[in-house]
């Protein structure tokens, strides 16, 4: 089971490495990272492996919501199986 966490907002330093840490915390392992900057906005795409996780992907999920209202973040997590369904043609 994988996840899709994306990120954006301001760049300030450690948006990722505080994502990562995240992930870490909850034994998400982070598979793949896409982050650009254009100008002062962060964009960041993650994928990320669920299946080993220590809580309900609803508790990291709302854990980076958190996260992302704390840092004036968009932070959304949401199982791959959703991604997939809500991008299929």
């Amino acid at each position: 089971m994988r996840a899709i966490i994306t990120v954006i907002g301001k760049d300030t330093v450690g948006i990722l490495a505080k994502v990562a840490g995240v992930c870490a915390e909850y034994n998400a392992n982070v598979i793949e990272v896409t982050q650009s900057v254009l100008q002062d906005m962060f964009a960041m795409i993650m994928l990320v492996d669920i299946s080993r996780i220590n809580a309900d992907f609803t508790v990291l999920a709302d854990r980076f919501t958190k996260m992302g209202e704390e840092n004036c973040l968009k932070i959304h997590a949401m199982h791959e199986d959703i991604f997939n369904c809500m991008h299929h043609i």
